[in-house]
């Protein structure tokens, strides 16, 4: 196990945020010697990031926290593209409102995380728009794609994925790990940043940028990548039943936030409570051995933490009593996802799709028929049935909703 003397790589690698590192000794000298900025790039494909981005954000976090400089650049310039790591077909490509909109949208999520500001240790947040939309292709071609060889970026899985596949790849997307690299570049001249991080899949994407940094300007920069994060069954973080788990409220209730933190596995108690709280380590080391029903106080200390930290911790404290109301005392509560009746009325399997319980009528139908859905605490078994206002949904267990006039 390698031991780090810098603050920085200290606490990614107790809290098991680190999978590779480019140079670690000298990124851990470097850390012990100055503040280092960091960056991760976000592209804006949606109005809101989901909890799949969360590992991410929380790295930028742990930077502030280890007296470092987190820089957030927006990819208002690469998400006219799209990244095409490990996709199966070219995403949509969206307007430059749109993109806009959704870089608006998304800044908000990560004033809950970071202290921005003008200090040494503030972060900052930037958009590649700002130099990808101003580059000139022969000039850029000629300085920058000069640095490219096409077989080895032939050989990067992200790309080797979607040809063995026989899966068209764009010459658009193509360009995508030649934009990121310059990204690098860009930003270790404009503010001195000497770190990039990111998932594991953007492993080859990350080592372009630090060889393009190199041999054009001789600059030393580094690369870290945390580890896929997966469920304790092997399932990808973040995937529900009912779609993403989004981090703005105005895209997912904080209660319905909260109650993902709340399910999570067992296995994976101790390992989410390193990742995605503050707690200390030593309580965190308590509570993942907790057994039996006491695990259960530790899922409710981590979705109090996880939702304190992106909802606020009025919103954790409301979810947290409206699951207490629901769960343990039975009643209604006003806090619950609610559904209204319309001026046609609301059915039983309308108001489960509608409440993002069932993805579609024909699953809400099957449940009905298993018995798993309930009004008012009875199992409801016809899928005519009709609500009325005050009426509380639950589907199987743990999700509940509110019909309104």
């Amino acid at each position: 196990m390698t031991t780090f003397t810098s603050d920085l790589l200290r606490l990614l690698d107790t809290r098991g945020y680190i999978h590779q590192i480019t140079d670690a000794e000298a990124l851990d000298t470097l850390a012990t010697r100055q503040i280092v900025p960091g960056y991760i790039g976000f592209d804006p494909t949606a109005p809101s990031l989901h909890v799949g981005s969360l590992v991410q954000i929380m790295m930028l976090r742990r930077m502030q926290q280890a007296g470092h400089k987190p820089i957030v650049l927006m990819g208002g310039g690469t998400g006219k593209i799209g990244d095409p790591s490990f996709k199966d077909e070219a995403r949509k490509l969206m307007t430059g409102d749109v993109i806009a909109s959704n870089v608006a949208s998304i800044k908000r999520v990560f004033e809950k995380f970071l202290t921005f500001g003008d200090g040494p240790s503030d972060a900052i947040m930037l958009d590649n728009a700002d130099w990808l939309d101003k580059l000139e292709y022969i000039p850029f071609l000629r300085d920058i794609g000069q640095h490219f060889s096409v077989n080895r970026m032939l050989s990067f899985d992200s790309v080797k994925t979607r040809l063995d596949r026989e899966q068209s790849l764009s010459f658009l997307e193509f360009n995508y790990m030649i934009l990121q690299a310059y990204d690098f570049l860009e930003l270790s001249r404009r503010s001195g940043c000497r770190l990039q991080m990111g998932g594991s899949d953007q492993w080859g994407n990350i080592v372009n940028g630090i060889e393009l940094s190199r041999r054009v300007d001789g600059t030393q920069v580094f690369g870290l990548t945390t580890p896929l994060i997966t469920t304790a069954d092997g399932g990808k973080m973040g995937k529900t039943m009912n779609g993403a788990v989004w981090l703005n409220a105005d895209a997912l209730p904080s209660y319905d936030y909260w109650q993902f933190w709340r399910n999570t596995q067992d296995g994976d108690v101790g390992r989410f409570l390193r990742l995605f709280t503050d707690l200390p380590l030593d309580e965190i080391a308590r509570l993942e051995k907790l057994e039996g029903a006491e695990i259960n106080d530790a899922k409710k200390i981590l979705a109090d933490a996880a939702t304190a930290l992106a909802h606020g911790s009025d919103a954790a404290e409301i979810a947290a009593e409206t699951a207490r109301k629901t769960f343990e005392e039975g009643s209604s509560d006003a806090n619950l996802p609610t559904v209204s009746l319309g001026a046609e009325g609301l059915t039983v399997v309308q108001a489960n799709v509608a409440l993002g319980f069932a993805v579609s009528n024909k699953e809400a139908r099957r449940k009905l028929a298993e018995g798993a859905i309930r009004v008012n605490g009875s199992v409801v078994t016809d899928p005519a049935f009709t609500l009325s206002a005050g009426d509380k949904v639950s589907f199987g267990a743990k999700k509940h909703g509110l019909v309104t006039s």
